[in-house]
């Protein structure tokens, strides 16, 4: 790479870093010397460069496509890779408009099974900045946007000059201009976003942007991002640097949301100009793939999953995320949101059909519809064919800019305890052909207030009001094999609660680790609801939280994970308000819910490391990888369980040692264990916890 192009890229990382000192104060849309630039700008295209002396150029841009998926209330959890493609592109242009690039490398790791295609022009280059159209996804994604500095842009956008930069390279100083761009009629297709442009020779430095929701063929399309970097090389001639492409695509799988992104991060380098390309080199599609003799000599060093950029999995990039902002400051709401309707309610499968010892066989359904105003409706029902008893929800919420307030009356169950120990489906399976139930609930009737933020202060907060009344329940269910223990001994009471929950998804954090933490305290004033019952009116505060780890190495990966808390009161703490650990998640080797506690915490440290295995053809999903996940933890436990009749075990802490094995694109776990003190052998098999909400 040349030394001046290096100097440029150090220079402009440093620039774009500390962004410039010099205010424009607030924006003026099309004042004259925001026009005049523009202008400038839109000329300086339409000359293709031909006064530079620039004829043509060679280039390598080396580059990650990236498909991603998104599940969860909120989608707050980072996307997890899917797959990935490396590519190294030999890049060629000559002037006045001419571009190929030869695709001279390209592998790609398949982590779960899809039959996804990129387009053609996802696997490239923006070269020039765009043409005066802008397409993208092969014209299936976006298609005849007017490029802001084109003739039809200067007609269509505002824009306004809001800040300056400045850049020091060897030798010279270079002023930017950052100037915003706005649709001028919001419902066209158009972009929305910032330009960066030279004052002096009026060149365009960066480019970052999205579109409006007109510009979109594709109903699912939630955001398209577009980050183009230009740097200068051999002092003279300012050609692509950095570019980055962010498509989003959402949904809802019954109730639960799901996105799909694709990511495209590119470096160019390595030019070579006025190198003397002739006219038929040009010739045919603009991105081809080198013969198989040449791309069969090209080799990749390592894993391409260990030289991916590290923020791929855990978090959308900065940049991008500045875009996605400013764009919504530019233009209303309403021109950037995707299309909602009514559609079929259920937080997953289990929602429809479920078995456990409370009401044996249930099945239920829902709806939901967004109104106008930041307005929703949500209903739900579900009737026990052995408790004979329908259960059933209604909400009605509203949404604005990450804020909501949710109104919410319920008749159900709620579950003891603070850890899923299986998914749901898993658990139907189980609790009705061997009697292994691992939900233990009690009943709940009241209504609830709830005020939520999304990612404020870096965290997704609820706060909630109720008043309820609650009772325990009976086993009801018969299973094929075994019998059922009984429920928890719930103490029937009013009560009025109030309960502050934080979260903070997973994040990159010191040392290359990713770390999700989450916190929640209770306080909870109870009266009697039933005149024979001997437990006094009682307050009792409640708190708990954990913490999720993980931490890369070349050879594999470690996770850690810890939680728990403490629960007291004026008088006794109702056995619903414990905690509880004890199954394959919270305590492995030891009978669910054995450890009854009014403190106690459960820790795990787990190294996962990769071992071959065979690999198996799935048709057009792919082909799944030839290895499986090998997993040896140790946990351990402290309880200080409360009175009887909930009482199992002494206080202590009770250690286990453990091995699973998650083949099969870590889609499943089978999981063996030994509780160290006085507990047993345990197995269990089930699916992958990043899918438990949608069972």
């Amino acid at each position: 790479m040349h030394r001046s192009f290096a100097a440029a890229c150090a220079a402009y990382g440093l620039l774009l870093a500390s962004a410039a000192a010099n205010a424009a104060g607030a924006q003026v849309w099309n004042d004259a010397r925001s026009r005049a630039l523009v202008e400038r700008a839109t000329a300086r295209r339409a000359e293709q460069l031909a006064d530079t002396g620039l004829k043509d150029y060679k280039a390598v841009a080396h580059g990650y496509v990236t498909f991603l998926a998104q599940i969860g209330e909120g989608l707050a959890e980072p996307p997890r890779v899917v797959k990935a493609d490396e590519l190294v592109n030999e890049v060629y242009w000559r002037a006045p408009n001419l571009s190929k690039q030869r695709i001279l490398g390209r592998r790609d790791t398949l982590l779960l099974p899809t039959d996804i295609a990129y387009h053609r022009d996802h696997l490239g280059i923006v070269q020039n900045n765009f043409p005066a159209i802008i397409r993208l996804g092969d014209g299936d994604e976006v298609v005849d946007v007017p490029h802001p500095l084109s003739p039809a842009g200067l007609e269509t956008y505002d824009f306004a000059i809001t800040d300056s930069l400045t850049m020091h390279i060897p030798g010279r100083t270079i002023n930017a201009l950052e100037v915003k761009v706005r649709p001028r009629d919001d419902r066209a297709p158009r972009i929305v976003g910032a330009l960066y442009i030279e004052s002096s020779d009026a060149q365009v430095v960066r480019m970052a942007f999205n579109f409006t929701r007109a510009a979109f063929r594709d109903d699912a399309l939630e955001d398209l991002f577009v980050v183009v970097e230009n740097s200068l090389v051999n002092g003279r001639f300012w050609l692509p640097r950095r570019q980055e492409l962010e498509i989003r695509r959402g949904g809802t799988w019954l109730d639960y949301p799901i996105r799909g992104i694709i990511r495209g991060r590119w470096e160019i380098g390595d030019y070579q100009v006025n190198v003397g390309l002739g006219w038929d080199f040009f010739a045919g599609p603009e991105i081809t793939f080198a013969p198989k003799a040449v791309s069969d000599t090209f080799h990749f060093g390592g894993r391409i999953l260990d030289s991916l950029p590290p923020d791929v999995r855990v978090a959308t990039d900065a940049d991008i995320r500045r875009v996605q902002e400013e764009a919504r400051t530019l233009v209303r709401a309403q021109a950037l949101r995707r299309p909602q309707s009514v559609v079929l309610s259920a937080s997953g499968v289990s929602d429809f059909v479920r078995f456990d010892r409370a009401e044996g066989f249930a099945a239920g359904a829902g709806a939901t519809s967004r109104f106008g105003g930041g307005f929703g409706a949500q209903i739900r029902a579900r009737y026990g064919v052995d408790d004979r008893t329908f259960k059933g929800s209604a909400a009605l919420d509203w949404q604005s800019a990450g804020w909501g307030l949710r109104v919410l009356a319920i008749r159900d169950f709620r579950e003891v305890g603070d850890i899923q120990e299986r998914s749901r489906i898993v658990n139907s399976l189980s609790a009705q052909e061997f009697g292994g139930d691992a939900t233990d609930p009690y009943a709940v009737l009241g209504a609830v207030v709830s005020l939520y933020a999304h990612d404020f202060a870096g965290a997704n907060w609820h706060f909630d009001v109720a008043s309820e009344r609650q009772h325990a329940l009976s086993v009801r269910a018969t299973p094929s094999q075994g019998a059922f223990e009984p429920l928890v001994p719930a103490t029937p009471l009013r009560a009025l609660r109030f309960s502050l929950f934080a979260e903070r998804p997973t994040a990159l954090s010191v040392f290359g680790s990713e770390i999700r933490t989450s916190a929640e305290f209770r306080l909870s004033r109870a009266t009697m609801d039933d005149a024979s019952t001997t437990f006094p009116a009682t307050t009792t505060a409640r708190g708990y939280a954990s913490i999720v780890a993980e931490r890369p190495f070349d050879n594999g990966r470690v996770a850690f994970s810890m939680a728990g808390g403490v629960v007291g009161g004026t008088h006794a703490v109702p056995p619903q308000e414990w905690l509880y650990f004890g199954g394959p998640v919270s305590s492995p080797g030891y009978a669910f819910h054995e450890f009854a506690s009014l403190a106690g915490a459960t820790t795990r440290i787990e190294w996962r490391t990769s071992v071959p295995v065979p690999s198996v053809y799935l048709g057009r999903f792919g082909r799944a990888p030839g290895q499986a996940t090998l997993a040896p933890f140790v946990q351990a436990t402290y309880a200080r369980p409360g009175p009887a009749p909930v009482i199992v075990r002494a206080e202590g802490v009770y250690p286990a040692v453990g091995l699973a094995v998650q083949p099969f694109f870590e889609l499943v776990r089978l999981q063996f264990a030994r509780g160290m003190r006085n507990g047993r052998g345990t197995f269990s098999f089930d699916v992958s916890r990043d899918f438990w909400g949608i069972l």
